[in-house]
């Protein structure tokens, strides 16, 4: 059974010796000899035998990934992604009884076709239980054997989608023939002894010469492992040759009659193949999952089976559109997955080393001169457990049927970490995360994975004091208004959730990003744009996302960007009662505000320009000026009425728009928001099943940056905010629309908020309810309503 520990183990040990033996683990990290190169697997083992019933608690951790077994049962998967310099480790308390017992571990290190979120220092396993078992059957302290597992082949991603960027890692090739069957079980020949490495390390032990694994213990529960058990046939026909991507899904080739039989996802059922034939199957799971896949065959010596995955069919060979993703007739299916190649044997279980993702599945079989039979396809969902515990609803069904659409899409981006998209990339970015993170907190009490987010980017941090746009990672690349997002990430953490202590450890990192940014400033005293990939939206006519002027020189949203982190930061530094720094933010905010203003205002249009010469103007400056704080009433009145009424001027697409949200609560644009909301009412009926990366034509179906609708939901709509940091006090202030009646439940750090609102006329009337140490104010039609904690409180607002 998997368990999280507050505090590293081993603290004791050689704390008699010198100062640079501390922190180290009895238990060492255990290779194969002679491996070869990446990529490769293998299996550890270690048999023993008991003379008593015991419970052992252990330490796990493998480079790059494991899966362990104890006696033929796999009982955990790891290690938690993290970077070397902040190695994760599973803690097991394992029930061990009276006799023989085996423990396997199958590791693997595929080095560049790994996933790119996956970083290594160098292969290897470690074991190392507590106390005297640490003797008996820890690594590097007992015999532990090894065998390198071959038939696992690893074949680059060619899904046939364009030049789509892919970070998911190798798809596998399992040849049974040569698949060493039973290894969980210790079974086998071909053992040999293994090769002791460097001793296990506390993460805070770095006075080693050699390099190291600087361990942690996990910080995140066991990710969500639950059999899938929805799911149609949608098509069955017969086809030749081994590419089928470019063969169209048509209703003439559609073989009805074998559909039922093909029921097998969930179903406790079999069908057999005849020799010489080929099947293709067309799955729809009827909605978005991240799965573990496991097919059971018997027979089908010579047999290929390819099992592929894609979030939505295509609607062109080109793989240019997808149309309503409800759709699988007159479509092409261009996915991604794993090859299996049966070799005859009984009750073959196939499976991957990684998990897929997406909707729609494809499973192609060819037979040779066998018949095969498929003794079951089982799919077992993992992600975070992240379930939504907050609850919203309101009079219009269009607005609450977002909320399921939304909140499967972050789910399907919350595993060991936050990931902008799970089918493509599965990489956690600063600026997706902030939006992912701010709907976690607004929806359930659950705060690791927003722990885990701040603190793995501000390990991430550069000389230069940035942090990286995407970590862990393999790949170094910088996007700096991400950092701005990062401390944002701070802020909204502070505010929503408190915990001073876990901020004011982040507060040094908030400084360095702002210093950084501050040796950005030319003599006039703006910010110029930094090097690197300055994102910022996916806007249609922006090239990679980058405004106008923003690769070089100075560029409006990068400057109000800069001031609007700088006013977060000022508002940290007062609640961490530092009074010094937070006049040095707020002085350098007001001084590049007004410089922002003096370079680009035009007065005639009521806008700020991206670009110094007046040619370009976004809603993303107007927001983010908006936002900073730093605007008299008599621009941020011109800025209002521009808004509406401007045409030639870049609009925010599905991630950006959080902030001109942000933006249209505090110019009380309510009517707006629910205009701007249009995209997200559509997905429905388009068949979407989680948020996508951006309007159409998307490449990803499934981008958790598009949650964010559900936090507006709560902290505009229903309109209940933070009023302090940590939530001590609450700024009630619904902005309904045309909605008559909203009713939430809001998660809270002391507990709940419930507010149940009816609104005619401009009159409000309901209730409330606030935690017992909470108090708060409501405001509406400008009179204000003191709230304290407790009781029902009923509301009328004239």
């Amino acid at each position: 059974m998997r368990i999280l520990i507050q505090s590293p183990p081993f603290n004791g040990y050689i704390e008699n010796e010198s100062w640079h033996l501390r922190g180290l683990w009895p238990c060492r990290w255990i290779s194969g000899k002679d491996l070869g190169d990446t990529p490769f697997v293998t299996a550890y083992r270690k048999v023993f035998s008991l003379d008593f019933h015991k419970k052992i608690r252990v330490h796990v951790s493998a480079d790059e990934r494991y899966s362990l077994f104890l006696d033929g049962q796999r009982i955990g998967r790891g290690s938690e992604y993290g970077s070397v310099d902040n190695w994760y480790y599973e803690t097991y308390d394992i029930f061990l009884d009276k006799g023989p017992h085996v423990i396997v571990a199958m590791v693997w290190s595929l080095g560049d076709f790994a996933p790119h979120a996956q970083m290594s220092l160098r292969h290897g396993f470690i074991f190392a239980p507590e106390d005297s078992f640490s003797d008996q059957l820890g690594t590097g302290t007992s015999d532990w054997e090894y065998k390198k597992i071959e038939g696992i082949e690893f074949a680059e991603l060619n899904p046939g989608c364009g030049t789509r960027f892919w970070g998911t890692g190798a798809n596998v090739i399992i040849n049974a023939e040569k698949f060493p069957w039973g290894f969980e079980k210790g079974i086998g020949e071909n053992w040999k002894p293994v090769e002791i490495l460097h001793a296990g390390t506390n993460g805070y032990f770095r006075n080693g010469t050699l390099p190291s694994h600087l361990m942690r213990p996990a910080v995140l529960p066991p990710m969500l492992d639950q059999e899938i058990t929805s799911g149609v046939v949608r098509f069955v026909s017969d086809v030749n040759g081994k590419d089928i991507s470019q063969l169209e899904v048509k209703d003439a080739d559609n073989l009805e009659k074998e559909i039922c039989e093909w029921q097998l996802i969930g179903k406790e059922k079999s069908i057999t193949i005849p020799p010489k034939t080929s099947r293709r199957v067309i799955f729809d799971l009827e909605n978005y999952y991240c799965a573990y896949p496991a097919l059971v065959t018997t027979g089908g010596r010579g047999s290929r089976i390819e099992l592929q995955w894609a979030e939505s069919l295509f609607c062109d060979q080109q793989a240019m559109s997808k149309g309503n993703r409800d759709q699988v007739t007159g479509k092409y299916f261009m996915g991604v997955g794993d090859i299996f190649l049966p070799d005859g044997g009984e009750k073959r279980n196939f499976t991957t080393l990684w998990w897929q993702a997406g909707r729609f599945l494809q499973l192609h079989i060819q037979t040779a001169d066998e018949p095969l039979t498929i003794d079951k396809i089982v799919l077992y969902e993992t992600r975070y457990p992240l379930e939504m515990e907050s609850t919203f609803s309101s009079n219009d069904s269009l607005i609450n049927n977002v909320i399921p659409i939304a909140y499967r899409g972050l789910q399907m981006c919350a595993h060991e970490m936050y990931v902008d998209c799970p089918y493509y990339e599965q990489l956690m970015y600063s600026g997706d995360t902030r939006l992912q993170m701010l709907t976690t907190l607004t929806t359930t009490h659950d705060d690791h994975l927003p722990r885990k987010a701040i603190e793995t980017f501000e390990t991430s941090r550069l000389p230069s004091g940035l942090t990286r746009s995407l970590f862990p990672g393999r790949s170094l690349q910088i996007i700096a208004p991400f950092s701005l997002a990062w401390i944002g990430m701070v802020h909204d953490f502070a505010l929503w959730r408190g915990d001073v202590d876990f901020i004011k450890r982040r507060m040094p990192g908030v400084r360095n990003v702002l210093e950084a940014f501050m040796t950005f400033r030319n003599r006039q005293g703006l910010v110029e744009c930094p090097p690197g990939w300055n994102f910022i939206d996916w806007v249609p006519d922006w090239f990679d996302g980058v405004p106008y002027g923003a690769n070089c020189g100075i560029n409006g949203i990068i400057n109000w960007y800069v001031v609007y982190a700088l006013s977060l930061a000022a508002r940290m530094e007062h609640w961490m009662n530092e009074p010094e720094l937070k006049a040095r933010w707020s002085k350098l905010a007001d001084e590049i505000a007004k410089l922002t203003t003096d370079v680009f205002w035009d007065s005639k249009r009521g806008l700020y320009a991206d670009d110094p010469g007046k040619q370009h103007f976004s809603e993303h400056a107007q927001c983010l000026a908006v936002l900073s704080g730093k605007l008299y009433a008599e621009k941020q009145d011109r800025i209002r009425h521009s808004l509406l009424s401007e045409r030639n001027i870049a609009r925010t697409t599905i991630s950006f728009t959080h902030y001109l949200f942000e933006a249209f609560r505090d110019l009380n644009l309510i009517d707006v928001f629910f205009d701007r909301m249009s995209l997200w009412f559509d997905l429905q009926t388009q068949g979407f099943k989680t948020t996508p990366e951006a309007p159409e034509p998307t490449r990803s179906d499934c981008h958790g940056w598009g949650s964010h609708p559900i936090y507006h939901y709560f902290a505009t709509v229903l309109g209940i905010r933070p009023d302090s940091f940590g939530f001590s006090s609450i700024d009630v202030r619904p902005q309904p629309g045309n909605l008559k009646h909203i009713t939430g439940k809001l998660v809270h750090p002391s507990g709940w908020i419930e507010a149940d609102f009816t609104f005619e006329n401009n009159h409000l009337s309901g209730s409330i309810v606030l935690p017992h140490d909470v108090h708060g104010t409501l405001r509406y039609n400008n009179k204000t309503v003191p709230l304290r904690g407790g009781a029902k409180q009923i509301i009328d607002c004239l």
